[in-house]
Parts: structure tokens; C-alpha cells; sequence
């Protein structure tokens, strides 16, 4: 096998996996199209719905039975348990020669690992969680964080990474809200683009999902249908992936578990290969959520056996099961020797697995399993980086009298169930969140320090006093008296108000933490209203993630900080915006409500979502999407744009402005550049962004930023579904929110309709200069 021509790494790869092809046998083709999840639990309360039925036992005869015919997938050989780094990556590289000493061909396992906001793994960073991301407007921090997490997971030997996420979120009451970037498509695109390019610099496989449609479930709970139309689902769902396929070169998508109007996405052609690949001409792999494709059978009932749920997923275009091979293995090679499924299916996928490993490198022969080198994976250029990110990612809502920074020698109550607690600060998706809790007796493996402890350190010359008050969910509320009388004591009280992230409902945000309204969870909110009665000032801070309605307690609180579970770093980072060592910068990637109730809502509506007469519920939010205030002041200069331009449905407009930092301390803004369309052949969203610019001034500074738009990204998905660019009048509206707007240019297209394909321009260039 050493001379044959698939070893031969100077041929191009698609002629070194035919001639692979040509040798295989029908089974080794299908042992290539699914993961073995070693160590998974199969019984007990602690699994994931449906996971006890889903997983077989990995015993040592049956390890063998399995690899012997080779191995497509290892399923998170990391973020199953607590392993040292350092011996797990041993024990990863001896899995691997097992496997490829094992088969006739000697190729390897693609290993996969979840990396949303780090590396899931003891002992590996914890950044903050995506929402956060988004919150930062800062797709070059993003881009950075990414490399690093690439680089941590192939210094272990893991090959693919089970992110971004690129759901939009379409009701913030779902419980996955935390791992989105935020509610508007050209923000998550253009952020999850960043984090691909990241993650792919660094040779790991990036995977989009949930493709596609996930984030609209019907009422907000998880794995519900989607009732989405063909326009919300092209104009708001699909963007995102298609901006981070063709801007960040993402290898492998991983489709989602809902039905849209009926049709699962794991068994839906027209998306997973009509779209994906003919249209967008998408070349890597596609793999299913775990136990997505069992579910074609269990859940969606579109299939009557696992043998007709894999003919449904193959034949819609998915090339591996995940996690395991409910579906893939035995049923599959059962079906294709009874002729029930055509074998092309088979090696269709087989191809792309293949092609995937040899890009990778396990074609060849002297790949190599082991790690190089110590293993460090929280190491200081992680720690402050996601300290950076954390800091720029804490968004002050209010500050209406200046309260904001704190007074170095104040007396402070801190008061909260979320002060005190440094799990606090992760999502769902962090380790110790995700896996430790199996693992009561294993330490966090991280120092994350708690919000308390660090603004202790922050402000070492005040006197800092604490009261829980209550807890995160539950309804005891005998701690209300105790947090009163600290409260009473203080110049201020910070309340450190929140979620607690977990799954299947064990937390109150994450995957299958789904809430019923937008109100504190728990009597948290009982608590701040017996904190403001005292008439002590009331700085809010929220450690959340989700938005939360505040509308109760809008006028009566001295300032609002919002964060979105920001990471081991986050408690020094809110502690720093709350000293004034930090200027706060970030901006809110969803819009936070008045009131709990009236979900749905985002501020992608058309006429008839905003407030009217024919209604009494206001959905307009508190604070806008892209909200954000600043310990320092900005001036916006020489805006370009004020008459009337004319321009064809095909040609540009240039729009420019002057940042200039007026305040006395160094400091962000984030120009914000909205379409509004008046006139349209179908509703439109009222306003929608298209472009953002972050920019960091000294005081007295400026820089000149320049947006370029052309016409394309006035396009929309016209009534025959086609993506169109409508003559017509247009406002680009430069603005620090979605409802706060500095400047206004009128334009008028002029022209024919313009049909557009999938080359159609997708992002506002944007040029930033200094100026003196």
C-alpha cells in the first residue's frame, strides 16, 4: 500500500482518494461515515435526552470489532471527561495508531471537539460566550481568539472544531441564545466569519451550525419546528452561513435537528445539496447534530427504521453521523447489500470524507499522532486575550448621573446570587459548566475569579461588603432581609444579578433551558425592588445570557452594566468598567425589552411589528440593538451625504464621517451604518444594518471612516423567491444604535430590477484613516 498512488502526496487529492476508493470495500467505505463516542454514558439522569438510546458501550472487544475496518470520526476524546491535557493527547495518539494499525489502509481518525467559546476541555481556556462576541462589533478580536483556540486544539492532535454558531436569534427567550452572536444577520455573518478564519488559520476544520433555521423554533423551545417563511429564512436565517463560507473558507456544516414547514433539514435535499452545493458551491463535509439522524425516525417520524433514516440523511446530503453510529453502521451496510439504498450514496459521502483527511494530512504516511511539545491550554496570551475580549465585550446600559465609575473609597453592598460564583461568568458550553458538574469532585482546573473577589482587588480602599440575598432560581426569599441591611449600611449597592447556564434545564440558559418569559429568573427581580425601596443608589449588573426585560426598573436605578457570561476574565473585566480602569465599549447584539411578555420581537420588523394604534402592547425595546454608552464623548464631523445621490441598481455610493473623541480618556465608538428601504415590492424590515466600524481614539483624536456601499446590499428575496435590487428610494442611516441616528443620506436607484446570484456583494467595505 506504501507505492499505491492515494499515498502519493504529490498527485492532486481528488485522484489519490479515487484510486483509495477503488481498493475499499463497501465496509470500510461506511466505517469512513461515522464517529465512535468512547466513554459516553449510556444510562444514568446525568445523559442528554435521548442519549441513553442513541450510544452503545465501547468495550474493548467491540473497539476492536469496530476500527478494524477503519474509523471516520473520534467523537470528543477531550470533552467527555476531566483528563489532563497533557496524557490525553498520549492517549489520543495511541488511539490513533491503534486505528491505523488496525485497518488495512492505515489512515487515521479525524478527531472532533466542541470549541464554542473555547476549547471544551479541563483545563482550557474559558472565553467569553458568542453573544458576547457580538457584543464587541470587533471581528479582528474575534479572528484572533479563534487562532488561538485552533492552536490549542491541534497542539492535542484534534482536527475539527464543532463551531460557530450562526443561528440568528429570532426570540430571546430560547435557551441557546448565549451561543448565538445576536439577533441581526449581517453581524453574526460578519463575526462568525472572523471566528472561521480563525479557527482555520490554524489547520482545525471549522463546522457552521445549526444549518439551517434552528433559532426560529415555534414558542422558542428547543428542537421545535420552524414556521419560518422563504424570505425570513433567506433574508435573516441563511446570510450568515453564506457570508462564512465564502469570507471564511469554513470546511464542514453540520445540519440542524428542526423541521421547516414539515421538512427536517437532516433529510432535506434541496438545502443540504441543492443550496449548499450547487448554488453556493460548497466542497467540504457535512456531518448531522448528534443523534440527528436517528431522530429522521424517533422524533420527525419521516422514517419507519434507522436503515431509512441514513437513506434519508445520505441521500439529502449528510457524510458522517455524530456522535455515534446509531444509523451509519450496521443498518446502513445491511441496507446497501439488500440493495435498499444505491451505494453511490456511499462513496459520494465516503469521497468527501476522504478528500477532507487528505487535506488534512491522514492520507499520508508519515502523519503523526503525537503532540509536540509541553501542553499549556490556558497560557497567559490566552488569559489576556480573553480578558481583551471580556473588557470589550461589557456593555453600560445607564449611567443617567454619573455614578459610574465608582468612588475609590466608597462603602459598597454587593448584593446577588450571581456576585459570589464564578461559574457565574461560563455558558453552557464551558467545561466546567458542560461536563464538571458529572464530576462534583474534580476541581474547576481555572482560576476564575468571581465579580466580588475582583472588585475587592479593583477598589482595595473601599469597604466591600456581601449579602446573596437569594438564589439564582430558586423561591427562597430569606436572604431579601440580610441584603436590605448591607444595602442600608452602604454608599451604593451593586447588584449582581443572572443566569446560571446549563443543560436540559439545569440552568436557566442553554441548550434546553428555554424560559417563558423575559422577567429575572427566580425572585431575583423581588430582590432588586426590595434593593431600590432602600433609597440607596443601585448599580445594576448583569451576568446573563439572554437579554432581560428592565422596563420595571427604568428611571429608578443609578446605572445598568450588562455582560453575556464573559469568560474566566469577566469578573476583573466588569470590575474594571465599574472602577473606570476599563471604558466601557461594548454595544447589545439583541435588543432588551420593556416588558417580559410579547415575544417574539427583534428589531428586524417591518411596519406592521413596530408600535401602532391597532394595538395596546409597545414592543418598541428599552435599549436598541446596538446600544452602548461610554465614560467618554464623541463628535461626529463632516458627514458626507447630504443631498439626494442618484445611482444605478448596479452602482456605488460612498458615505463618510468624522469620530472624533471630545472626553478626557481613551475610549471606542462603533459607527453603525443602516438601510431603510420605503418603498418595497414585499414588506422589508423598517431598518437593518449593513455595516459597523469600531474605532479606539485617545482624547482629542479623530479618524475618518468610509462605508462603500453598492446596491447589491439593498437586495432582498423578491415574491418569486429570487434575490432582487429594486430601483427605488433608499436611506443609509448612520447611526450609534438601530435607533439612534446621527445622519441620513437619501439616494435614489435608478435602472432595471437586477436578478443576483450567489456572487452578489455581501458585505460594506469599510476604509477607517487618521485624521489630525
Amino acid at each position: 500500500m506504501t507505492t499505491a498512488p492515494w499515498r502519493d502526496p504529490s498527485l492532486p487529492a481528488s485522484a489519490r482518494v479515487d484510486d483509495l476508493l477503488s481498493r475499499m470495500t463497501l465496509e470500510e467505505k461506511t466505517a469512513q461515515l461515522y464517529g465512535v463516542w468512547v466513554g459516553a454514558e449510556t444510562d444514568g439522569g446525568d445523559v442528554a435526552p435521548h442519549q441513553h438510546e442513541m450510544t452503545a458501550g465501547s468495550t474493548d472487544d467491540e473497539w476492536a470489532e469496530l476500527i478494524a475496518q477503519g474509523l471516520g470520526q473520534l467523537t470528543r476524546p477531550f470533552g467527555t471527561a476531566p483528563v489532563d491535557p497533557a496524557l490525553g493527547a498520549q492517549a489520543l495518539a495511541r488511539a490513533q495508531r491503534r486505528i491505523s494499525e488496525a485497518g488495512r489502509f492505515g489512515i487515521p481518525a479525524l478527531a472532533h471537539e466542541e470549541c464554542l467559546a473555547g476549547f471544551t476541555a479541563w483545563r482550557a481556556t474559558a472565553y467569553p460566550v458568542p453573544l458576547a462576541w457580538g457584543a464587541t462589533f470587533d471581528p479582528p478580536l474575534v479572528e484572533e481568539m479563534a487562532r488561538h483556540i485552533g492552536r490549542d486544539l491541534r497542539s492535542v492532535g484534534v482536527h475539527q472544531g464543532l463551531a460557530p454558531v450562526l443561528d440568528v436569534v429570532r426570540d430571546p427567550r430560547w435557551g441557546r441564545v448565549e451561543e448565538t452572536i445576536g439577533e441581526d444577520p449581517y453581524l453574526v455573518g460578519t463575526i462568525g466569519a472572523a471566528y472561521v478564519r480563525g479557527l482555520e488559520s490554524a489547520g482545525v476544520v471549522a463546522t457552521l451550525k445549526h444549518f439551517a433555521g434552528y433559532s426560529s423554533s415555534a414558542g422558542a423551545r428547543n428542537l421545535a419546528p420552524v414556521r419560518a417563511g422563504i424570505r425570513e429564512f433567506a433574508d435573516v436565517t441563511l446570510p450568515p452561513f453564506e457570508l462564512a463560507l465564502r469570507e471564511g473558507g469554513a470546511r464542514s456544516v453540520m445540519a440542524a435537528y428542526n423541521d421547516i414547514d414539515g421538512v427536517p433539514a437532516s433529510a432535506d435535499p434541496s438545502l443540504l445539496t441543492g443550496l449548499l452545493r450547487e448554488q453556493w458551491g460548497f466542497t467540504g463535509t457535512v456531518v448531522s447534530d448528534y443523534f440527528g439522524i436517528g431522530f429522521l425516525q424517533t422524533l420527525h417520524r419521516v422514517a419507519g427504521t434507522p436503515a431509512e433514516a441514513a437513506h434519508a440523511a445520505l441521500t439529502a446530503g449528510i457524510d458522517v453521523e455524530l456522535p455515534t453510529r446509531k444509523c451509519y453502521g450496521r443498518p446502513l451496510l445491511e441496507a446497501v447489500r439488500a440493495d435498499e439504498i444505491p451505494v453511490d450514496v456511499v462513496d459520494r459521502a465516503a469521497r468527501r470524507v476522504l478528500l477532507q483527511k487528505c487535506e488534512l494530512g491522514l492520507l499520508d504516511e508519515d502523519w503523526t499522532p503525537e503532540p509536540a511539545g509541553p501542553i499549556d491550554l490556558d497560557s497567559t496570551a490566552n488569559r489576556a486575550l480573553a480578558r481583551r475580549l471580556a473588557e470589550k465585550s461589557v456593555v453600560l446600559l445607564d449611567n443617567p448621573d454619573g455614578l459610574l465609575p465608582l468612588a475609590p473609597d466608597t462603602r459598597v453592598a454587593v448584593v446577588g446570587p450571581r456576585a459570589a460564583d464564578a461559574l457565574a461568568m461560563l455558558g453552557c458550553y464551558s467545561f466546567p459548566s458542560h461536563v464538571l458538574p458529572h464530576h462534583p469532585d474534580v476541581p474547576a482546573g481555572l482560576e476564575i475569579p468571581t465579580l466580588l473577589e475582583a472588585l475587592r482587588t479593583e477598589l482595595p480602599d473601599a469597604k466591600v461588603t456581601f449579602a446573596e440575598g437569594c438564589d439564582t432560581s430558586d423561591p427562597d426569599t430569606a436572604g431579601f432581609e440580610e441584603a436590605v441591611a448591607r444595602t442600608a449600611e452602604a454608599d451604593v449597592c451593586v447588584a449582581v444579578l443572572g443566569d446560571r447556564a446549563g443543560l436540559f434545564g439545569r440552568g436557566t440558559s442553554g441548550e434546553g433551558c428555554d424560559a417563558t418569559d423575559l422577567r429575572l429568573p427566580g425572585v431575583q427581580g423581588a430582590l432588586l425592588d426590595a434593593l431600590v425601596a432602600t433609597g440607596v443608589p443601585v448599580v445594576l449588573v448583569l451576568l446573563t445570557g439572554r437579554p432581560y426585560a428592565l422596563g420595571r426598573w427604568h428611571g429608578r436605578l443609578a446605572a445598568v452594566v450588562q455582560a453575556f457570561f464573559p469568560g474566566e476574565e469577566g469578573g476583573p473585566a466588569v470590575a474594571g468598567v465599574l472602577s473606570g480602569r476599563v471604558n466601557p465599549s461594548g454595544r447589545l447584539p439583541v435588543s432588551v425589552p420593556h416588558v417580559p411578555g410579547g415575544q417574539p420581537w427583534t428589531y428586524l420588523q417591518p411596519p406592521l411589528g413596530l408600535a401602532g394604534e391597532v394595538s395596546n402592547l409597545d414592543p418598541t425595546p428599552l435599549y436598541a440593538f446596538g446600544h452602548g454608552r461610554s465614560y467618554t464623548t464623541f463628535a461626529w464631523e463632516d458627514i458626507t451625504g447630504g443631498e439626494r445621490a442618484e445611482l444605478g441598481t448596479d452602482g456605488s455610493y460612498d458615505l463618510s464621517v468624522t469620530v472624533r473623541n471630545t472626553g478626557g480618556r481613551e475610549g471606542a465608538e462603533v459607527v453603525q451604518l443602516y438601510l431603510h428601504d420605503p418603498v418595497a415590492s414585499v414588506t422589508r424590515p423598517d431598518v437593518r444594518l449593513i455595516g459597523y466600524q469600531r474605532v479606539e481614539l485617545a482624547p482629542g483624536r479623530a479618524s475618518r471612516v468610509t462605508f462603500r456601499f453598492h446596491a447589491d446590499l439593498s437586495s432582498f428575496s423578491g415574491r418569486s423567491g429570487q434575490k432582487v435590487v429594486e430601483p427605488g428610494a433608499l436611506e443609509l442611516r448612520l447611526g450609534v444604535s438601530s435607533a439612534d441616528v446621527r445622519h441620513a443620506a437619501r439616494l435614489n436607484l435608478t435602472g432595471p430590477v437586477r436578478e443576483l446570484g450567489p456572487d452578489r456583494r455581501v458585505r460594506c467595505e469599510t476604509e477607517v484613516s487618521d485624521v489630525e
